[in-house]
């Protein structure tokens, strides 16, 4: 049988009543009254004004689908902006919207949105297409694209000079893990398609796909995605550069993974400069041809220019014991920067190929930033979270030539090879039984064969400006620190929750003791949080933005070499927790660190290719060693956030990707190994768990609801709901049988089987938003019913259906279910039991706990660090969304 369809959806139909409306055209709403103010996420106002990208949430009902924006600045000034729909509320209006601004808008620490005609850019960012190219023009630079070959981007060019042509995606393999021992092999990425997905007039947004091909023309491999970002009147561009592993592990080792390009240079030797920065704003700032502390010196005016990177005065006025000895000054044509560690980089020079390097400058942690050129012209280039997803590279190469390279490498070659073989042998467990056992000890869900990185993937962030001269050291200081923190215009909490996005949260409240109490209690916990990152090193190229899973008291170490208990890889929603906290909070470091952990959880502990394409893997030693491959893990609920806060295509396509994430239980039962009765997956009758795994799809099949897209993932969400409405026991019935032919459930099943993980992996967050969506009085009935039972006594739980849940966990967690069931029944003893639940802390944080951490120092540890012994991930996550949502939900009946 083959999947749903757009036709058999529409030659078949479905007899369930779908009462929303999908179109977004024949919406009547009205305009909304009040600009909307947003402001700068760090505050302030950016150093380097480059083009940004944010989005707004909109109240249901009040702005059209197709309504056009205005930008100001408080003064008045009006800002050219483009806009686009990103999200649609069920009645066809506006939910959020994109907006764009370019590199000439003026500086305010806070601008005002609102409907109406928007300012046109006095230099339009324009998209042509030209003989197997497409030229983006911002107005200030100009970049040819190549839509085949082996070259991305022909050329960068400003103001009729060419600043840097020959973009390429390059690759070192090797094939054994030992640096001596293999043998390099150079690849190139190749384009297959390129799609303009923006055209201006203020961003224009280019997409390219391909592979890394052999130099020799042989093997293709590492598919990629690269999207080029430009906007008006910018003398930068931004590049996303994301790829998928899919070689094999025990033989395909990167040794470099980079992007290169190629910077002509026509200036003097001692009129081309090369700058790198530090991550704490410093900058490493030399000339190709040095002219300070020789001998006999050139005069101070030429010094002075020198190191100010500005055009020195002519030679003919120099002393001459310098001029006529230019020729016997050393030209330092090749540096490179590699950060091997989180904690040290180092500069290094040649003067060329074939004589030794020099020890120039070192450090801790590098800004990812650099430049080469000269007083007519240059090319500066850098790669965001350079230090924190180490090893990493910045090489430049024959830069006293006619020529200099430029390349940025994600992996370092001065670093061990990428090693992605699974961390052990397999320890005998060749078996069921044997697997279970060490389930047992070590909390890793073992198969042999599943611990496979195939599939896995990365994205990295990239920015180069197309200068016309050596810039200032303090614009190379602006320059650098945009590209470790892309500016981001947001809108407040306030604002936010008033437009009814995302579900049960509400703005931090101090207003009583009791809700200061709450508040400092999620502080202490984000604040634990962000430090650990810090203090236990939790970097590194396939790591950084993760956190661990569970404490080891007596090693005083998170258990990072113990089984399940390691990499946390989203277990018990941590995604959702930091996003809530943001939201409420407006706390730019609390989004730094979801943005972050959305980055990585959505690349790395996915598979976006092979057998296990679209499912997630389970908490483990490494991101993909444990066997449960789980839609819960790769579930849209984790990405909704960053994609609707600031229309991250990239996150868009990992959004999209899901839809079609049901057919994976044709592919992977995932409860194949505790099943007690026969099962085959059969396409008409898939056993479906109603929790993790019709939670997950249906995020994602609201998400592209929401997003305008492919109508089906309506069709399945609502069919679905409806179904389980039908239920005998709803949601208590805990699997359905679902045919995937017709996107539904059967409702003929009878049972009671309750998981206290149904509910914790985003369930509860997007039922609650599916029921202000859509009108399916049943599915609301179920899981109502769910939520008022879940921690009810036995004896309630039996007259409801017959039998009691058993002895449930997590019961601290599903207080925010009780708090749901309160406020949307207005019943004052569930609200109160709420609250009893959420102190009580059962598996979680009772309220008598230490909340406080206590310095650990020599010889106990390596480094100082914060330990809080009594601290989980598990329990941080669930305590910190029942806080906020009983907040939210039965916050004025708080005792």
């Amino acid at each position: 049988m083959s999947p749903l369809t757009r036709r058999t959806l529409l030659v078949g139909g479905t007899a369930l009543p779908l009462a929303v409306s999908a179109s977004v055209g024949r919406a009547a709403a009205t305009e909304p009254g009040e600009p909307t103010e947003v402001h700068w996420l760090e505050g302030g106002v950016p150093a380097e004004m480059t083009g940004v990208t944010w989005g707004v949430p909109w109240s249901k009902g009040h702005v059209r689908p197709d309504q056009s924006f205005g930008l100001r600045t408080s003064d008045g000034t009006a800002v050219p902006v483009q806009t686009w729909p990103i999200g649609f509320w069920p009645d066809g209006s506006l939910k959020w919207s994109a907006h764009a601004i370019g590199a000439g808008t003026p500086s305010a620490e806070r601008y005002l949105l609102a409907p109406g005609p928007a300012a046109a850019p006095a230099k339009a960012v324009t998209v042509s297409r030209q003989a197997g190219r497409i030229v983006v023009d911002t107005g200030v630079a100009r970049c040819v694209i190549n839509r085949s070959g082996r070259a991305l981007i022909d050329s960068v060019s400003r103001g009729g000079r060419v600043v840097a042509r020959k973009g390429e995606l390059v690759c070192l393999r090797q094939n054994a893990s030992d640096e001596r021992g293999g043998k390099d092999e150079r690849f190139t990425g190749e384009v297959h398609k390129v799609t303009v997905e923006q055209n201006g007039p203020v961003r224009a947004v280019v997409r390219i796909e391909g592979k890394h091909r052999a130099d020799r023309r042989a093997r293709a491999w590492l598919p990629f995605t690269v999207r080029l970002y430009f906007h008006a009147g910018a003398e930068n561009f931004r590049m996303v550069h994301s790829f998928v592993f899919d070689g094999k592990a025990v033989d395909d080792f990167i040794r470099g993974l980079g992007v290169r390009f190629q910077v002509p240079l026509s200036d003097e030797p001692h009129n081309r400069h090369v700058r790198f920065a530090s991550a704490d704003g410093g900058l490493f700032t030399e000339a190709v041809r040095g002219i300070t502390g020789l001998r006999r010196d050139p005069g101070a005016a030429v010094r002075a220019a020198q190191v100010a990177g500005r055009a020195t005065p002519a030679v003919s006025t120099w002393d001459t014991r310098v001029s006529s000895r230019l020729h016997l000054i050393p030209a330092w044509g090749d540096y490179t920067l590699s950060q091997l560690t989180a904690d040290g980089f180092e500069i290094r020079k040649r003067t060329r190929q074939g004589c030794g390097w020099v020890h120039a400058a070192a450090g801790t942690r590098a800004g990812g930033f650099g430049y080469i050129g000269g007083v007519s012209g240059g090319f500066a280039f850098g790669l965001r979270d350079f230090w924190q997803t180490h090893p990493t590279q910045l090489d430049i190469r024959g830069a006293a030539g006619e020529s200099a390279e430029v390349t940025l490498w994600l992996w370092s070659p001065d670093a061990r090879p990428m090693d992605l073989r699974f961390y052990h042998d397999g320890m005998g467990m060749d078996t069921h039984p044997e697997q279970l056992e060490g389930l047992e000890i070590t909390y890793e869900d073992y198969e042999p064969g599943f611990g496979d990185p195939y599939g896995i993937a990365r994205t990295s962030e990239l920015m180069f400006w197309a200068l016309d001269a050596t810039p200032s050291a303090e614009r190379l200081a602006a320059q650098a620190a945009t590209v470790r923190t892309p500016p981001l215009l947001v809108t407040t909490p306030q604002r936010m929750r008033a437009a009814g996005v995302f579900g049960d949260w509400s703005p931090v409240d101090r207003s009583t003791p009791a809700k200061a109490v709450l508040e400092d209690r999620l502080d202490f916990l984000f604040d634990f949080y962000r430090r650990q990152v810090e203090q236990r090193r939790w970097y590194g190229f396939w790591d950084y933005g993760d956190v661990m899973h569970t404490y080891d008291n007596d090693r005083h170490e998170w258990r990072y070499d113990v089984g399940g208990y390691a990499w946390d890889n989203s277990e018990l929603s941590t995604d959702l927790w930091l996003w809530y906290s943001y939201l409420r909070s407006g706390r730019a470091d609390v989004f730094r660190m979801a943005e972050a952990m959305t980055r990585h959880t959505g690349e790395v502990d996915v598979y976006h290719l092979g057998k296990y394409a679209d499912l997630g893997t389970r908490h483990g030693v490494q991101h993909w060693a444990d066997s449960a491959k789980q839609l819960r893990i790769s579930t849209a609920a984790n990405r909704r956030f960053l994609y609707f806060l600031t229309a991250d295509e990239r996150v868009g396509d990992l959004l999209r990707d899901l839809v079609d994430a049901d057919k994976t239980f044709l592919a992977l039962d995932p409860l194949r190994k505790i099943r007690t009765e026969p099962y085959e997956p059969d396409p008409k009758a898939l056993a479906v768990g109603l929790g993790t795994d019709w939670g997950a799809l249906a995020a994602a099949w609201f998400t592209e609801w929401e997003r305008g897209g492919d109508p089906i993932a309506r069709t399945k969400l609502l069919n679905t709901c409806t179904a389980i409405g039908a239920l005998k026991n709803g949601f208590i019935t805990g699997e359905g049988r679902y045919d995937l032919t017709t996107g539904t459930f059967a409702t003929d099943t009878v049972k009671v089987s309750v998981s206290h993980l149904s509910a914790v992996f985003g369930l509860a967050e997007i039922c609650s938003e599916i029921i202000s969506a859509a009108d399916v009085p049943g599915f609301e009935r179920a899981w109502l019913q769910y939520c008022t039972l879940y921690n009810a006594t036995a004896a309630e739980q039996i007259a409801a259906v017959g039998q009691s849940f058993g002895n449930l966990n997590l019961k601290q967690a599903h207080a925010r279910l009780t708090a749901y069931a309160a406020a949307s029944t207005g019943d004052p003893a569930l609200a109160a039991r709420a609250w009893t639940e959420l102190g009580r802390g059962e598996a979680g944080y009772p309220a008598n706990s230490p909340w406080r951490s206590t310095g650990i120092t020599g010889p106990a540890v390596l480094n100082p660090v914060d330990e809080a012994t009594w601290v989980s991930t598990n329990a941080t996550a669930q305590y910190g969304l029942a806080a906020i949502q009983c907040l939210a939900l039965v916050g004025d009946r708080m005792p």
